[in-house]
Order: C-alpha cells, then sequence, then structure tokens
C-alpha cells in the first residue's frame, strides 16, 4: 500500500468526534435548512468563554527574567536589524524578520519564532488547557486564545524594545534568492520596529521610510521564492476576507475587504521557507536510518472527479481547466483560471467552489507531502503563540536536534487528529462570526434595494451575494410567487414552469433587503426587476 493510499484509510476511519466531514460538491450549495434555528458562536460551537482562572493563575507566577546564563545558551541576535510585520490590530507578535549584508555580498535572514514552550511545560496546567483548545479562535468582535494573555500578549510576544526568546531558522541566502545554507537555534533578539502590513507597503511602494533598505531587501528575496514555489506547481488561493468596522457596542458600522499585498506575501514567503525547512531538517532521513516521528502539515491531491466537476461548472462562465495530467500541468491550469477571474463579477463565486474542490489540509505524522504550496516537506512551526501543533514541532525538534529517540508515532498521531478537529471547529465558528456581523450590518437596510450575483442555487431558494459589501442572503422559492419555478440541480438554476424565467449561478440580479434575523444568522431578499 502506498504512503498516499495508507493516509487516506486512517482518515477515513478517524472519528469524527467535534465535526462531521465536509462533503464537496459543486453542483449544489451546502447550507443548513434555512429553518434551523442558529446560536450564539460560543454556544454552538461550545467554545471556552473565559480562560480557566488555575492556567491564569499559573501564568501570573512566571519568571519573565532572563538570565545571562540563558542568553549564553543562545545565539545573541539583539545586534541585529530586527522587526515584526502584523496587522495593524494585532496584540500577539509571534514571528519576527531579521536580515544582515555578509561580506562575501550574502545576506544573513533570520526568521525568529517567540519561543513558547521555553515558558510552558509539558502537561502543566497551562499546556492541557492549550491542548484542549488546539487553536486561537479570530471571530469578528473578539479572539478566544489558546494562551492566557499574559503569555500571548506579554511574555512571549515579540515586542519592540524587549528582549524575547525564540526558536530561530537562520538563512544564508545569496541576492538571487539561493539558500546557501541554514540552521536551526534557539536565539535571543530584541526587536527594533514594530511594523503594519500597510507600512511596509508604503515602503515597498513608495521606496522610503524606516528601515527601508533591509524592507526592500527582503521583498526581493521573497518576490523570488514566490516565483520559484509558482514554477513548480503551487497554486495561488488569495481570497478576498471580508473585515468590519466595529464600535464601542460592538456593532458593526461598515464593510471593508482584505487583499493580500506584497507586504503580506513577504512574510508569508520567509514563514513557509522556515516551516518546510524544519520538516525537512527532520523528515529527510538519513541513509539507512528510519525517519522520526514528527507533525506534518499535509495536504493531499484533489480528487479528479471533483476537478472535472469544477471544469463542467467554469465552463458555463466561458472557462477552462485542465482536470487531469501531470501534477504541476494541473495546478498551472487552476492558477490560470484564479489569475482569469479576478475583477470579474464571478470571481468569489469560482474562487469558492474551486477551494470546495480541494483536499482539506490537516496535520499528521505520516508525510505525503503539501499538494497547494508543492512542497514535499512542510509543517506549522511559526505560530506557537497561536497554534498548539506548532508547540509539538518545537518540543520535538529541541528533542531530536538534542539525540533524543524517535516520539510515539500513535500517541502524536492522536494529537494530530485533535489539532486538526479542532481547527475546524474554530473554522466554523470564525465563519459563522462573519455571517452573523453580515446580518447585525444589515439590519437597518430593510428595504433597501442592493445590486448582486446569484451565488448559490438550492432546491429551497436562490443566494444572493450583494456586490458591495459581499454579505448573501436567501429568496426563498415560496416568496417567487410569479410562477413555478423548477430546481434543476444540473444546470444550477431555478426555471419557471410557465414563463421559463430562468435564474441561474452567477447571475446579476437586484435584491430588496425582505428581512433580517440575526438569532438564525439569515439574510431574506427578494427580487426586484
Amino acid at each position: 500500500m502506498t504512503k498516499k493510499k495508507k493516509h487516506k484509510k486512517q482518515q477515513q476511519s478517524r472519528s469524527k468526534k467535534f465535526f462531521k466531514k465536509e462533503k464537496i460538491k459543486v453542483k449544489v450549495r451546502e447550507e443548513r435548512s434555512p429553518k434551523k434555528s442558529r446560536q450564539t458562536e460560543a454556544v454552538e460551537f461550545k467554545l471556552p468563554e473565559k480562560y480557566p482562572e488555575e492556567a491564569e493563575a499559573e501564568a501570573a507566577k512566571i519568571d519573565v527574567t532572563i538570565t545571562e546564563d540563558e542568553i549564553a545558551r543562545r545565539l545573541d541576535y539583539r545586534d541585529v536589524v530586527t522587526f515584526t510585520i502584523d496587522p495593524k490590530d494585532a496584540k500577539d507578535f509571534d514571528d519576527a524578520l531579521s536580515i544582515k549584508e555578509l561580506a562575501n555580498g550574502n545576506y544573513e535572514i533570520g526568521v525568529h519564532i517567540a519561543d513558547v514552550t521555553h515558558y510552558v511545560k509539558p502537561n502543566d496546567v497551562i499546556d492541557k488547557e492549550a491542548y484542549a483548545r488546539a487553536t486561537s479562535i479570530y471571530l469578528v468582535d473578539k479572539v478566544i486564545p489558546m494562551l492566557p494573555e499574559k503569555l500571548c500578549n506579554m511574555v512571549c510576544s515579540l515586542r519592540p524594545d524587549e528582549d524575547k526568546l525564540t526558536y530561530s531558522v537562520i538563512f544564508e541566502m545569496t541576492p538571487k534568492g539561493v539558500v546557501k545554507s541554514s540552521r536551526i537555534t534557539k536565539a535571543v533578539i530584541r526587536s527594533n520596529r514594530r511594523f503594519t502590513y500597510d507600512e511596509v507597503q508604503e515602503i515597498i511602494e513608495g521606496g522610503s521610510g524606516d528601515y527601508s533598505k533591509e524592507v526592500l531587501a527582503l521583498n526581493e528575496l521573497a518576490k523570488i521564492l514566490r516565483d520559484n514555489r509558482f514554477s513548480v506547481g503551487a497554486i495561488s488561493f488569495e481570497r478576498v476576507e471580508v473585515r468590519f468596522e466595529i464600535d464601542e457596542n460592538g456593532k458593526p458600522i461598515n464593510v471593508w475587504f482584505k487583499e493580500a499585498k506584497e507586504s503580506n506575501n513577504l512574510v508569508e514567503e520567509f514563514m513557509l521557507l522556515a516551516n518546510r525547512t524544519v520538516a525537512e531538517t527532520i523528515g529527510k532521513a538519513k541513509k539507512n536510518e528510519k525517519p522520526k516521528t514528527f507533525v506534518y502539515r499535509i495536504h493531499d491531491e484533489p480528487n479528479r472527479f471533483q476537478l472535472q466537476n469544477l471544469s463542467e461548472f467554469i465552463s458555463k462562465f466561458g472557462y477552462k481547466l485542465k482536470p487531469d495530467g501531470e501534477r504541476t500541468e494541473v495546478s498551472k491550469s487552476i492558477n490560470r483560471l484564479l489569475d482569469k477571474v479576478v475583477g470579474t463579477r464571478e470571481q468569489n463565486l469560482i474562487e469558492t467552489v474551486a477551494l470546495r474542490s480541494m483536499a482539506k489540509a490537516v496535520y499528521s505524522t505520516n508525510n505525503i507531502g503539501h499538494y497547494g504550496l508543492a512542497f514535499d516537506y512542510y509543517t506549522h512551526f511559526t505560530s506557537p503563540i497561536r497554534r498548539y501543533p506548532d508547540m509539538m514541532v518545537h518540543r520535538l525538534l529541541s528533542h531530536y536536534l538534542s539525540g533524543g529517540d524517535s516520539a510515539d508515532k500513535n500517541q502524536f498521531e492522536e494529537y494530530c487528529a485533535h489539532c486538526s478537529d479542532m481547527e475546524q471547529v474554530a473554522v466554523g465558528a470564525e465563519r459563522d462570526s462573519i455571517k452573523s456581523k453580515q446580518v447585525e450590518f444589515m439590519s437597518d437596510k430593510v428595504g433597501q434595494v442592493f445590486s448582486g450575483v446569484i451565488s448559490g442555487v438550492t432546491e429551497w431558494g436562490i443566494y444572493v451575494e450583494i456586490t458591495v459589501n459581499k454579505c448573501e442572503g436567501m429568496v426563498p422559492i415560496r416568496d417567487m410567487d410569479d410562477d413555478y419555478y423548477i430546481y434543476d440541480e444540473k444546470n444550477y438554476c431555478v426555471t419557471g414552469k410557465r414563463t421559463k424565467k430562468k435564474y441561474t449561478l452567477g447571475d446579476d440580479v437586484n435584491v430588496m433587503v425582505e428581512s433580517t434575523n440575526l438569532e438564525k444568522k439569515q439574510l431574506t431578499f427578494a427580487l426586484v426587476p
């Protein structure tokens, strides 16, 4: 049995304690029945409302002093230019970048990650709570953190002008982006500057600003790394994310859209490089040696049947896709599709359907590579403040680099399964949080008319996404009383029996906001001629 088939068999037999496996179908929109009552995310997803007092008390006792003996055991990087780049509203900074030019003309690049496991020990009260949560959850109006606030926002956060302990990957790179060498080491750093993505973007576009020389050099290297990934088959899923401006009462007063820019890509490429390097360091077994147990972030190849469905679906919009062939041919075909739909009315719809045709990325000790990134080895090492798998990776890495034997594979596979499950719980809660705020945002707009695109067709109604704010609601079939409409699953449409009037996925329509139901997180629309 091949490694990939063995992995699939294990995944299929896994108990789905926290969620049901999503069935990806292009033809039918996946929605709960509109009649089902909905609750708050915290109740519906059984999310913890607050951090346990026992864990908070344990965090309060942590000694944050960095002794000279501890510094002596680490690479001292405090005199190297180092900075963090994060969203403007971020409070926890778990990664930083450093750069210095070497005498030979190459660069020494440091990817520095908060050394959370220096403070959180296996099976202590904080560790047990972090494992149970497995991930931080980012709702629209609040964060449910994996770690106590003292750790995630203070002790471990790589705040500027403070000495911080890190787990670091140091690269020597040529100006052409070739990695000449790398090493993984514990370090101590002192961030010189806390940048937001917008500030770095201004430097990239304008060519000047704080540490502009260093930022521009990193950006050029990141562009090379990015081009290299796509040349070997990486897929570019860069979705537009809905964001809300919230007032002091938690009410959404404005909607805006977050799009990835060069500043985002700069950080992403170096995080990807560090994650891949760590995975390769442990995963690539030496000759005549068995690979050691490790935590990988894996992404299986897409199912050819689902890609064929996607190909048929997009053909109705005039697009083409190569659903089979060599890996790089298929991935490049997907990238061409995603490039072509940018700026079109059907962009969000096709991106959503294309994403659903892909396998889910999960955590596993059985490495099959990461299809979407085109990496043979990949892990999560760079966000231990908000992801428990990264903490597991840090501990395994320290164990192996100090000569330790291979860890219990079955035990870590169980840990991986739990973390994958909890990740999906978080995704569901975050999606529902966005939906809830969208409904709340539209609650004072009942009676107003908006332009939109049909984003889903089901037997009970057609879903419409408003163009200006991406809020989505449903026009119930029962309310379309000008005719008797018949649902055509194969052609993603409903057709009037008498008038032959047809409403098809992707059509432009005008809708009036008929009602909003915050409890059920539902927007009800009516079609307007």
